[in-house]
């Protein structure tokens, strides 16, 4: 980002003043250990005391653990009560009993399983002057072990004992202005999980963020790499250079590091510290810190064998004895499992690259790259929205001798870190020229966002087709920016996302079918603990005639647990007369129910070729139903859109088109009915009778069902949808950004076939007096009113 004056001076974050009794409790810190396959866990828990007053304390100190179990009914699993004495004018560190557990439900990470929470309260009573202090927290059950992977060289995690391969992304800060807030920082988190992520890196170059950062990466899941504050403005670069020797008061950063620590340590999504971004803290602090961060031995070596029942053994001591003693320590981004191990520049690339060209062994040489970004264009309203006039002018597409083609974006798009979609040196064409001559900014920013979905689904899918064979993990350079930056990122500064957000969305599913683009073997990839049988997968090629020349359901299936499985080559492009512009779908489902696990869509060209014939596929007139509900509580609306494509009428034959029926409303819930037949690939047919529910009731003021329809007389694939949410505002003035955000979608820029009915959930808050309205665009739709709230 644009550097940003007197970033490291003054008090910039929130004060507040607390009042307690004489005592007072000073960082508590909660450890838990496992055993017997995590059916006995044991909380450790030591906090300081620090009396106060001109007398002894006689205290009355008491621990319990509460766990949530249907709305504001909790549960207490463990209450103990501590008398001691704290002498006058002293401090002293306390440490628990062990509390002992059966079974406690534990914290998974994102695509894992559940964010289970006890919220951990610790009291303190003084006789005859009643509760002095109170201190609480939410933790998670769970261990968290790392170690450098045999077979990749790569760092590979494991949480409960469960290997989790890592896709995530860089996080920078939430807002460079230090803007920060509890509501943003809960959106930020979403969407992230929304990614299906479930890692987020802490970059040294940012700061440590609020508590309501870590505890909305406990809620989702994410797991957090946490870096110290040694990045590139510590180390003699940059203009005007930098103090060379890291910080210029090292004792004064050993204090914020380790203060920093007890804030932190409590959270169950803090995964590791590392010591800088791509270098190493100068010696002093860095052995510091390797001294302040040792493991406990039970986290160093894993489970004890014999470990007595109630304690650790002896020798071995309370693990919340330690400042952490939980979580490894990594002296910088590019060492011990990181890029090559070495301290190497060895993370990236940040351009623009073949799609085709993640999938393949070459791309990246190892294991876990902590850095690979590429292109983050917003849409044009973002671009209206923070920028003069000067910077809503596309790029010069400048094609050289060679017939690559160099991008000159205008000056304002250069201070904002643009990214070319071009990249000559790398042999890329220009990936938004692909589709054909650019018009103007919206032209630019609707085909931009073709290209960040294809290009953010081929990097995920890429390191996942690796899984474990080369690599152990992937963070994203990066999620998001704290200002309007222009260089890789899945939302905007506004909170809008790009296409790029649902490529890995689609992407980094737990259980996902995708297509290899180096080999064209369609794969199942499982990274789930449990094994997939009796699952079918079904293929289809449409054309942008509207026709379906391949079609094939492959049946009786099984992907191995934390695998990725080759089902079979896509041969289509290698068939008699294959079109030059070609949509695929594929859909993995269990066969008892037709539950569909995974729907992914390609829009695909033949080797050598481009996607300009989809330019005149824009001027097809697919016709849409879309059936809508609106859910209203308070200010939070939560909308489902049914959007069926009615331009052919449901096949028999075809999978696809049986999960394509028509919903209705019912005892106000959503169902579908429809007697099926299904084409199983051997010839044979048989019927499938079934009444199933879309969505399930919920609590909640409905203004009923809304059908809306968009007429159209052709035949073809609903192509690139996209749902946003605008103010009812009937006085705004031309130009005016009239988007209400953030929105979250379950799906967007998504594509419906002929027969087929997707179904996205939107929600959002509106502001004070304002009325939503909800638009459709897409590649063939110019902006449809969907649903317009008139209250």
């Amino acid at each position: 980002m644009a550097p940003i004056r007197d970033r490291n001076t003054g008090i910039w974050d929130e004060v507040s003043i607390s009042i307690t009794g004489p005592v007072k409790i000073i960082d508590p810190h909660l450890v838990s250990s496992f055993f017997d396959n995590y059916k006995r866990v044991y909380l450790h828990a030591s906090t300081e005391l620090e009396n106060r007053s001109s007398s002894t304390a006689e205290c009355s100190l008491s621990i319990h653990a509460t766990t949530e179990l249907e709305g504001s009914i909790h549960l207490v699993d463990q209450l103990q009560t501590q008398n001691l004495s704290i002498p006058a004018r002293s401090r002293v560190q306390y440490t628990f009993p062990e509390l002992f557990f059966y079974k406690p439900n534990l914290w998974w990470p994102n695509g894992m399983g559940k964010q289970s929470l006890y919220n951990v309260i610790i009291n303190i009573d003084i006789k005859g002057y009643g509760e002095s202090d109170s201190w609480n927290h939410h933790f998670g059950f769970r261990k968290i072990e790392s170690h450098i992977d045999g077979a990749t060289g790569g760092r590979l995690f494991k949480v409960n004992g469960e290997p989790i391969f890592i896709r995530g992304g860089n996080w920078i800060l939430s807002d460079g202005l230090l803007r920060l807030s509890k509501k943003r920082y809960e959106t930020d988190i979403k969407f992230h999980a929304d990614m299906n992520f479930n890692m987020i890196r802490c970059w040294g170059g940012g700061l440590t963020e609020r508590p309501e950062f870590y505890h909305y990466c406990d809620y989702y899941g994410l797991l957090v790499w946490q870096e110290f504050w040694i990045t590139g403005d510590v180390d003699g670069r940059g203009i005007p250079v930098s103090n060379p020797n890291g910080p210029l008061d090292h004792d004064l950063f050993l204090f914020c590091a380790r203060d920093t620590v007890k804030l932190l340590r409590n959270h169950p999504s803090l995964a590791l510290w590392v010591g800088g971004n791509e270098q190493t803290p100068p010696d002093d602090i860095n052995v510091a810190l390797k001294n302040d961060l040792k493991l406990h031995p039970y986290f160093e070596h894993g489970e004890e064998k014999e470990k007595p029942v109630g304690d650790l053994s002896p020798r071995l001591g309370d693990p919340s004895q330690y400042l952490d003693g939980t979580r490894i320590y990594i002296q910088g981004s590019l060492w011990d499992g990181f890029a090559d191990g070495k301290g190497d520049f060895t993370d990236g690339p940040y351009e623009i690259q073949n799609p085709e060209d993640f999938f393949t062994d070459s791309f990246y040489n190892y294991g876990f790259n902590p850095e690979v970004g590429s292109v983050g264009m917003p849409v044009a309203a973002t671009i209206r929205a923070t920028m003069p006039s000067e910077g809503w002018q596309i790029p010069l597409f400048n094609k050289l001798s060679h017939g690559y083609v160099e991008e000159v974006p205008n000056p304002i798009w250069k201070y904002h870190k643009y990214i070319p979609y071009s990249n000559p040196t790398k042999k890329v064409h220009d990936q938004i020229q692909l589709y054909g001559d650019v018009k103007d900014l919206d032209d630019f920013c609707l085909k931009a966002q073709l290209v960040n979905y294809i290009q953010y689904r081929a990097l995920l899918e890429g390191w996942t087709s690796h899984m474990w064979k080369k690599y152990t993990g992937v963070l994203i350079w990066k999620t998001q920016n704290p200002w309007t930056g222009l260089r890789g990122q899945f939302y905007d500064h506004l909170l809008d996302q790009t296409a790029g957000f649902y490529g890995c969305r689609c992407a980094a599913e737990p259980i996902h079918v995708q297509l290899n683009l180096a080999t064209y073997f369609i794969e199942v990839v499982n990274t789930t603990s449990e094994e997939l049988s009796s699952v079918a997968m079904e293929v289809s090629v449409w054309d942008l005639e509207g026709t379906r020349p391949h079609y094939k359901v492959h049946e009786n299936l099984t992907a191995l647990p934390k695998k990725v499985t080759p089902i079979v080559e896509m041969k289509y492009s290698k068939s008699k007369n294959p079109r030059p512009v070609y949509f695929l779908l594929l859909k993995l489902y269990n066969m008892s129910d037709n539950t569909i696990l995974s729907r992914n869509f390609y829009w695909l060209h033949l080797a050598g070729g481009d996607y300009m014939l989809l330019e005149p596929y824009r001027k097809k007139k697919v016709p849409l139903k879309i059936t809508s509900e609106v859910f209203i509580e308070g200010s939070t609306y939560i909308l489902r859109m049914h959007v069926q494509n009615t331009s052919k009428k449901p096949d028999s034959k075809s999978l696809t088109l049986v999960h394509g029926s028509t919903a209705r409303l019912s005892n106000n819930c959503f169902v579908t009915d429809s007697p099926e037949t299904i084409d199983s690939g051997t010839g044979k047919e048989h019927e499938v009778g079934w009444f199933k529910r879309i969505h399930k009731c919920f609590a909640g003021k409905s203004d009923g069902l809304k059908v809306s329809e968009i007429n159209g007389q052709d035949i073809g694939v609903a192509f690139f949808l996209h749902f946003s949410v605008h103010a009812s505002n009937k006085d705004h003035k031309e130009g005016e950004d009239t988007r209400i955000l953030p929105v979250h979608y379950s799906d967007n820029y998504f594509s419906v076939v002929p027969g087929e009915t997707m179904t996205i959930k939107i929600s959002f808050e509106v502001p004070p007096g304002v009325s939503p309205r909800v638009t459709l665009h897409g590649w063939n739709y110019q902006g449809q009113t969907i649903h317009e709230a008139l209250y």
